[in-house]
């Protein structure tokens, strides 16, 4: 293979490279965010649990906006299993639950960061044969 057609591979395994780690940013970024919701509806069931039955609160709906509502069981949640399944939990077996889905999340998170870590150094080796291949070509062409 000359060095030019190595050079020129060098420089697709690059754009290849940058192209996987900007993908499992985005996975990153996505799980983070999964992460932060589950974090923010423990916050809010345990902060549930310290309401009285028939308590007025305001529910947030998204956007900025929220309707009034009467808490009627604060022990009970309806926590879905997956596959749309939903069942009644207790607050405290729910905020468990949410514990392990997020404890699951940020190990995911982490097998990402080891992926993106592992990206970076092999396209940090390829730019660096390629620089290599480079300056031997200038040096050739003097």
């Amino acid at each position: 293979m000359s060095k030019d057609e190595e050079l020129a591979k060098c420089l697709t395994l690059i754009e290849q490279y940058k192209e996987q780690i900007n993908s499992v940013e985005m996975q990153s970024s996505y799980l983070q965010a999964i992460i932060n919701e589950y974090n923010k509806v423990k916050i809010t069931l345990e902060q549930i649990i310290k309401i009285n039955k028939g308590s007025e609160v305001l529910l947030p709906l998204g956007g900025s906006t929220f309707i009034e509502a009467n808490i009627t069981n604060p022990s009970k949640v309806l926590f879905d299993i997956g596959a749309g399944i939903v069942t009644e939990k207790t607050s405290s077996n729910a905020i468990n639950k949410i514990d392990e889905r997020i404890e699951d999340l940020q190990k995911t998170q982490e097998k990402l960061m080891v992926i993106m870590q592992n990206l970076q150094n092999e396209a940090t080796e390829v730019s660096t044969k390629a620089q290599k291949l480079l300056s031997e070509e200038k040096t050739e062409n003097k």
